[in-house]
C-alpha cells in the first residue's frame, strides 16, 4: 500500500471526509513520526507497532564493482517493529488464505 492507496481508502472509509483533509491526516502523522525519530526518540502505537533507530557503527565494506574496500560512516537507521496485535491478525490472515 502506497501513501496515495492510504490516503484513498482513509477517504472512502470515511465519506464526510475530504481527500484533501485525509491527505492532511496522513501527512501530518507521518511527519510527526518523522520528528520524533529525527529528535531520537521512540514512537510506538499501541496494536499496531513502535518504530526506533537502530546504530550501525562505522565500518569497512567493499565496493561490489571494483572489490576496492570503502569507509562506511556511522548511522542510525529507523527501524520497525510490529507490535502483538498486528502479528496475530497477520497471521490469521495468511493461515486462511493457505
Amino acid at each position: 500500500m502506497t501513501r496515495s492507496d492510504l490516503i484513498a481508502a482513509l477517504a472512502s472509509r470515511f465519506p464526510k471526509l475530504m481527500v484533501k483533509d485525509a491527505e492532511i491526516a496522513v501527512k501530518e502523522i507521518l511527519d510527526a513520526i518523522e520528528y520524533s525519530l529525527a529528535q531520537g526518540n521512540r514512537v510506538e502505537i499501541r496494536g499496531f507497532g513502535c518504530f526506533s533507530l537502530n546504530y550501525h557503527p562505522a565500518r569497512t565494506g567493499r565496493n561490489p564493482k571494483s572489490g576496492e574496500k570503502v569507509n562506511v560512516a556511522p548511522k542510525y537507521v529507523p527501524h520497525f517493529k510490529a507490535g502483538k496485535e498486528m502479528r496475530e491478525r497477520v497471521e490469521v490472515s495468511e493461515t486462511a488464505r493457505i
